[in-house]
């Protein structure tokens, strides 16, 4: 006589199974909830640069456009000072990131050393400026003594290290090159020029990207420096210009009553045309190298 073996699930497994899809449910409405907050505001700014601008004032443009119209990028885009930002822009952000790598990359791997001399004493030297700052006059004056003002290395230079991306750095050769490995590379005789650059860089293909990718992002949407030290319009950087634009077409004095309404009606597309023209390359970029941004989090939650 067989006994048929019974197929029936305990309650408690039920009501664990019925508890994770509930957990699961409230992740997933959280989720969704966080992600219309935060992608609503961008999906807004797009339609509201190819709405018209009244539509925009009076509050009709909610979800989708209305009243299409690209007078606002081409109010910009035909502008020649613009494409010179853009230009200028992407000259000071490749400098910067290669200065940035050269910088950078070869400090982290020298604070990572335990044998480092003086290791304590340049730890704190890097801390203490991360924390407390001269301020904008002594920063002024330093760039006027090294005749820096009004030339592109008033932008490019201090932007070169970031003590934040140092101790990543640091954290990341601390974490994920094996002092073993190190070790037997100075049994077979390799000078430490030799391993950093043959045996530490190629293995650190991951920080380099990542470093790379925040120097340039970082760069790219600068512009206080070029604020305070350039005069020259020739050298202004993409998001100085298009604040000068803003602020001049927001400019109502003069004119005649329609003149006013239709130069406020044209700032206001501006405003959302320029967050576009500037944000377009990066957010562009983004999908290529988001798996970078990921190493960069994991990166900075790692000992050290």
């Amino acid at each position: 006589m067989s006994v048929k073996s019974s197929t029936k699930r305990p309650a408690y497994a039920r009501r664990s199974d019925l508890g994770d899809k509930l957990f699961y449910l409230l992740n997933y409405l959280l989720l969704g909830f966080l992600a219309v907050v935060i992608l609503y505001p961008l999906y807004f700014i797009i339609i509201a640069s190819i709405s018209d601008p009244d539509a925009v004032l009076g509050g009709e443009v909610i979800l989708f456009p209305v009243g299409l119209t690209l007078s606002g990028f081409q109010a910009i885009l035909k502008r020649t000072d613009v494409w010179l930002g853009y230009l200028n822009t992407i000259i000071y952000t490749l400098l910067t990131v290669v200065l940035s790598l050269v910088v950078t990359i070869p400090a982290g791997w020298a604070l990572s050393r335990k044998k480092l001399i003086a290791k304590k004493f340049f730890m704190i030297y890097f801390i203490i400026p991360m924390f407390f700052g001269g301020g904008l006059i002594p920063f002024y004056n330093v760039m006027s003594s090294l005749k820096l003002i009004n030339t592109p290395w008033s932008v490019i230079l201090p932007s070169v290290l970031s003590v934040w991306n140092l101790f990543m750095t640091r954290t990341f050769f601390d974490s994920s090159i094996p002092d073993g490995l190190v070790e037997a590379a100075r049994i077979d005789g390799a000078s430490e020029f030799r391993i950093f650059f043959s045996l530490v860089v190629p293995l650190s293909k991951a920080i380099l990207a990542v470093m790379a990718l925040y120097y340039a992002v970082g760069q790219w949407n600068s512009y206080f420096n070029a604020m305070i030290f350039l005069q020259d319009e020739n050298l202004y950087p993409l998001q100085l210009i298009l604040r000068e634009i803003l602020i001049a077409s927001e400019s109502t004095t003069g004119g005649s009553g329609e003149t006013i309404l239709e130069q406020y009606r044209l700032a206001n597309q501006i405003k959302y045309v320029s967050v576009i023209v500037s944000s377009a390359p990066v957010i562009m970029l983004y999908p290529f190298v988001q798996k970078y941004f990921a190493q960069g989090v994991m990166i900075g939650s790692l000992k050290g």
